[in-house]
């Protein structure tokens, strides 16, 4: 119900604008990553990157430089695992067999 001068409110509420300009940012390439299509063997060339960080790791001198290349390494494995419809396709095709 509205008030004659009064704007008609949505019935969901309204998710504030974002003011920062990074977040906004990730966003824009959060979704251009999902709109593009997969290269070959993409997975399996940042399943490769992000196992070799993880075993340079445990090589480096520093703590800092471990705790980075592990993070890295984490960072990617996950990403071929999960990067646009990673995991979703692994279940198919293991649903499949099963």
């Amino acid at each position: 119900m509205t008030q004659p001068g009064f704007p008609q409110t949505p019935d969901s509420p309204v998710e504030p604008a974002r003011t920062d300009g990074q977040q906004s940012w990730l966003d824009a390439m959060k979704a251009f990553d999902a709109r593009r299509p997969d290269l070959p063997g993409e997975h399996l060339v940042v399943l490769g990157l992000g196992v070799a960080l993880l075993l340079s790791s445990g090589r480096s001198r520093s703590i800092l430089g471990r705790l980075v290349k592990a993070a890295a390494g984490g960072a990617l494995v996950a990403r071929a695992a999960s990067g646009t419809g990673g995991v979703a396709r692994v279940a198919r095709v293991i649903s499949k067999v099963t």
